[in-house]
């Protein structure tokens, strides 16, 4: 370890930025479906390694110095998010006469821009540093607080926060009830950075205190998780039966087929018996299908829902994803669409809808869209002007099933946002179609975060994804039923009810912003 220590430090020019690169992309080893937690042992005491090599012997404050950090950082990040988000790039292939110019743009323009974060996170962590191991505190301190950023400047992106490291495991995942994402975060960058000390602390006593430190903390968090997942009973909401249904219509197969085709694949296989002992949705109560099934307008074609109204029994309520429109109420103006949830009751009426409120940029709708439609980019879906946002967050009122979050795509990655005033929802309930990335990590990474909302909430969750993964969460974080990325078929399930409101559910990210007030203090302290 200390050769590989000097070697580090000596490190200048682009071979300094390699090194950031190549262990920047180790640590998204520690992301789905490779949760590969041990990673960050590596990757991270690097990471500490090199912005001290940046130090010359100056232990005082200089722009060159800052700037090395900032570049090494960088470098980091680019590693990092091109190695988690290399499975964008799929999307670029499913039109790919437009948009697969713009490949580069996805897989190396995106990671770029990310990285930006990183750069800055390394950059604030120099200006608090100090010989001592106190600037591991540093570092976690400013990582964590330029995660934070990235989940929420710019509408936000918190996809693959460093603290999702934590949710591979169930026993680990238990603690963002208590601290959430975010102090997970600071967490995951405390205790894997901890292994740098060994080789530059002046005393045994420094050698050991912060790694000793660190172990003690995540053997609390796996004794919590274990004690939690033991003594927390979860009980089955009486008189509901769920059955998901998962398609796997990948992007290109349902260009190819008309809408009737469409609706008839999902009317033949949501009344597949499961089992040679049930018959179809006659003992289902809610029907769920994923993220804007239809090449079609639901509430404007009276013969589809007349063909669900035949499907649904009197007992079984459909829950779908679909585009909506609304007329502007303007001659002047253009309609006006939505990305959408609808609850359908047996008689094919629509009892009522949720809009999309939070959408993503470039996939939903063209952000400085005067200047990127000049050189012929538009939105991956294909609706006149992209789709608009939704006015507000509302539950859906589903008969049979407690008050229900709606959360359609990447609504669930968003830690901050699972709330609905001042009641607490019964149910999460995440439509999403993931079949732009075809059969790549991505829908793994989607997956993983959904669960760690049913964690830091107590909340149970319903997942319905064209490709997948589908499934059906406990309040816990447990997957207890999916359908395989990939495959087609229908998932029935008995459905968990909430467990009592969490620490982060009634104080939100409080802990981890005292813990990183802690760290900061420390710091300051160190200097």
């Amino acid at each position: 370890m200390l050769a590989l220590n000097q070697k580090i430090l000596l490190l200048h020019g682009w071979q300094r930025l390699a090194a950031a690169y190549v262990v920047g992309a180790i640590a998204a080893l520690c992301l789905a479906p490779i949760n590969a937690l041990p990673a960050l042992f590596l990757s991270f005491p690097v990471a500490i390694w090199l912005i001290d090599g940046t130090t010359s012997g100056q232990k005082r404050f200089t722009w060159s110095v800052i700037k090395a950090a900032f570049a090494i950082g960088w470098a980091f990040g680019l590693g990092y998010f091109m190695a988690g988000f290399w499975w964008i790039g799929a999307a670029f292939f499913v039109e790919s006469d437009e948009f697969l110019w713009a490949l580069p743009f996805g897989v190396i323009g995106f990671p770029a821009a990310l990285a930006l974060f990183h750069g800055l996170g390394f950059a604030l962590a120099r200006l608090f540093w100090s010989a001592s191991d106190r600037r591991l505190f540093a570092f976690a301190a400013a990582m964590t607080t330029v995660e934070w950023l990235r989940g929420h400047i710019l509408t936000g992106f918190p996809w693959n926060t460093l603290g999702q490291a934590f949710g591979g495991n169930d026993l680990t995942l238990q603690s963002a009830s208590v601290v959430g994402l975010y102090g997970l975060t600071l967490l995951a960058l405390l205790i894997f950075s901890s292994p740098a000390v060994f080789v530059s602390a002046n005393t045994a006593r420094q050698r050991w205190r912060l790694p000793v430190l660190s172990l003690v903390i995540l053997g609390l968090m796996i004794a919590f998780g274990a004690w939690r997942l033991h003594s927390t009973k979860v009980e089955m909401l009486a008189n509901v039966k769920v059955r998901v249904m998962q398609p796997n219509l990948g992007q290109r197969a349902k260009h190819r087929m008309s809408g009737q085709e469409v609706l008839k694949h999902y009317l033949q296989l949501s009344d597949r018996a499961a089992t040679p002992g049930t018959s179809g949705v006659s003992d289902v109560t809610h029907l769920v299908w994923p993220e804007s099934p239809f090449p079609f307008l639901l509430a404007r074609e009276p013969q589809a829902l007349n063909q669900i109204s035949g499907l649904l029994k009197p007992n079984t309520i459909l829950i779908t994803g679909a585009a909506r429109s609304e007329d502007a109420g303007d001659t002047s103006r253009a309609a006006r669409y939505f990305n959408s949830i609808h609850v359908v009751g047996p008689d094919g009426v629509i009892m009522d809808s949720y809009d999309k409120v939070h959408l993503v940029p470039f996939g939903e709708y063209l952000p400085f869209k005067e200047l990127f439609s000049k050189i012929g980019l538009r939105q991956f879906i294909e609706i006149p002007g992209g789709f608009e946002s939704g006015s507000r967050r509302k539950p859906l009122a589903i008969k049979g099933l407690p008050n229900a979050l709606p959360l359609i795509c990447y609504e669930a990655i968003f830690p901050n946002e699972i709330s609905i005033g001042n009641q607490r929802p019964g149910l999460l309930l995440n439509v999403t179609n993931d079949g732009w990335f075809g059969i790549t990590t991505g829908p793994h990474q989607h997956l993983a975060q959904a669960k760690m909302r049913s964690a830091e909430l107590g909340i149970p969750q319903i997942r319905a994804a064209n490709t997948g993964i589908s499934a059906i969460i406990d309040p816990l974080g447990n997957t207890i039923a999916s359908l395989p990325l990939g495959g087609e078929g229908i998932l029935d399930s008995r459905l968990p009810q909430v467990v009592p409101p969490t620490l982060f559910s009634l104080w939100g990210d409080s802990f981890a912003m005292i813990l990183l007030f802690f760290s900061y203090l420390l710091c300051i302290r160190a200097k």
